[in-house]
């Protein structure tokens, strides 16, 4: 499967996700890094089977193994910690974050490829997962960097159309079966 597959896949209705799809994974100001493991790593925070297959089939001929690996590691590592700081967010305690979280994250510390792409890896599963203040602080990383905020956008729209597309392509599914 491809990501052309997924595009042919969704319904009339989705036309502008169809659109969407295509232009963020064409038009892109990102490098091919930067997009390739936002996609991967958004693709995976979906949890859609169909979506993270033809991802991977693509992103696996555009990122290097170690992009790749690092990729599932943001999206493997997000899907704990969004959970974690949201949840202690949500609360509206604020001790919570002075506390320790007590999690093991060394892959943040080292993730095998430039921080500042992993970071935008993060940002985007952090949007798909609902987590603010994850949000907040990996903006804040990548504009520290110097990353322009066009560039986070842009990770943003990517998880966004990914998201959206995972959606419609899991409901039309479950449609079918009744």
């Amino acid at each position: 499967m491809s990501i052309d597959e997924l595009k042919a896949a969704l319904p009339g209705y989705a036309k502008d996700i169809r659109l969407n799809l295509g232009s963020i994974t064409t038009t892109s100001p990102l490098t091919d890094q930067q997009l390739w493991g936002t996609v991967l790593a958004a693709a995976l925070a979906t949890r859609s089977g169909r979506v993270i297959a033809a991802v991977c089939a693509e992103a696996a001929g555009k990122l290097s193994a170690e992009a790749f690996t690092a990729a599932k590691a943001a999206a493997s590592i997000m899907a704990m910690n969004n959970v974690y700081y949201r949840a202690t967010h949500l609360i509206g305690d604020e001790t919570y974050a002075t506390l320790p979280a007590r999690l093991r994250m060394t892959v943040m510390g080292d993730p095998g490829v430039d921080r500042g792409d992993f970071e935008l890896w993060c940002l985007a599963v952090s949007a798909i997962n609902g987590c603010g203040r994850c949000l907040e602080s990996h903006e804040r990383v990548l504009r520290g960097s110097g990353l322009p905020r066009e560039h986070i956008q842009e990770a943003l729209r990517v998880a966004a159309v990914i998201n959206a597309t995972a959606a419609t392509l899991e409901a039309e599914a479950a449609l079918i079966t009744l």
